[in-house]
């Protein structure tokens, strides 16, 4: 099995019960999660060596996050202690025609204060084969996207495959920001990860008369968008999850993966949402597992979108779903009867 390294930052979650909304809940649920260690979490569960590096603060709600990540196989050798706080996000299910939201408490999280030199990257990346990483870190301070550049820069030399979903947050920087911190990133890159909006927002590439708000997708528009990404940064392969947004409750959902060479479209799945939270990250996590098993690129797209898809059927941001449950759904064979 392949040794996947992931780099970003671990919160605490607190989900309001059920569909409640913030103003009206008394309490709510704990877990944790976060862009890299969601993927790392999906690696782990399909069998893969997952390594997850990150600095959480030396007290009990770090030591929490810490053990929530080995509950589920991930390596926490490389996290640091130190810093003041554990990033917080609250999450409001949205139903129906109410969207899902999110409020974030993360100024001052012991991650946001890493500084280069930190992490004996050399040591860490020693028999891995693949580094990933989203635009989420960078977009945390300039130091933590120095500190992922020279991640980046440092498994390039090694050798290594490095990947990036560039998820693309408003909340973290401007449009101009991230286009300037992310084209430097790029350089290291060989696999890129995006959605609809990521390309268009950091670096300004939009497909064409596509609204995956009404279920229009132009497939051409998004064909243009990977051939762009794809020769404006020398890279080896685009992914672009479709996300076609009906309701809070229901998504079309597929994915299209471009390698220079020929385009792979995906099967479409019908989904009705438990959480959508962490979706992206269970894709990110297929596709890294299958390409790393030797998968070919329209074989690893189907098994990204499958985990995907199961993805949204369990609460918290974890994928906590197998390989073989991958494979069923993606041969088609599985159903909603229950398994006795």
């Amino acid at each position: 099995m392949a040794k996947v390294v992931t780099f970003g930052e671990i919160m605490l979650r607190l989900s309001t019960p059920g569909y409640q909304r913030i103003v009206q809940a008394d309490s709510f649920d704990v877990t944790y999660g976060g862009g890299e260690a969601n993927v790392a979490c999906s690696l782990a569960n399909y069998g893969a060596e997952a390594v997850f590096v990150t600095k959480v603060p030396a007290n009990p709600l770090g030591q929490a996050a810490v053990n929530h990540l080995r509950r589920y196989g991930v390596d926490t050798t490389h996290i640091l202690r130190g810093g003041e706080r554990l990033g917080i996000y609250f999450l409001e299910t949205g139903a129906s025609q109410r969207p899902s939201k999110v409020v974030y408490d993360r100024k001052y999280a012991s991650i946001a204060g890493v500084q280069p030199g930190e992490f004996d990257w050399a040591g860490i990346f020693s028999g891995a084969s693949w580094f990933h990483f989203t635009g989420i870190t960078p977009a945390l301070g300039e130091n933590v996207a120095a500190v992922t550049l020279e991640a980046a820069r440092t498994a390039k030399e090694m050798g290594l495959t490095v990947s990036c979903d560039l998820n693309y947050r408003k909340n973290l920087w401007a449009p101009e920001k991230a286009r300037e911190t992310m084209t430097q990133l790029m350089d290291y890159v060989d696999i890129a990860i995006g959605n609809e909006e990521d390309a268009e927002k950091v670096f300004g590439i939009k497909a064409a008369a596509s609204d995956v708000t009404k279920g229009e997708i132009n497939e051409e528009g998004y064909r243009q968008v990977a051939r762009e990404l794809l020769t404006r940064f020398n890279l080896q392969k685009v992914a672009i999850t479709l996300r076609e947004s009906f309701s809070a409750f229901d998504n079309g959902w597929s994915a299209l993966l471009y390698d220079g060479r020929e385009f792979y479209r995906s099967r479409r799945y019908q989904i009705h949402i438990v959480d959508r939270v962490g979706g992206g990250d269970a894709f990110a996590g297929g596709l890294i597992y299958a390409l790393t098993e030797g998968f070919g690129p329209g074989e690893a797209l189907e098994f990204a979108v499958a985990a995907s898809c199961l993805k949204h059927t369990i609460p918290g941001d974890f994928n906590h779903v197998t390989k073989e449950e991958v494979m069923t759904l993606m041969r088609g064979d599985a159903s909603g009867r229950v398994q006795r």
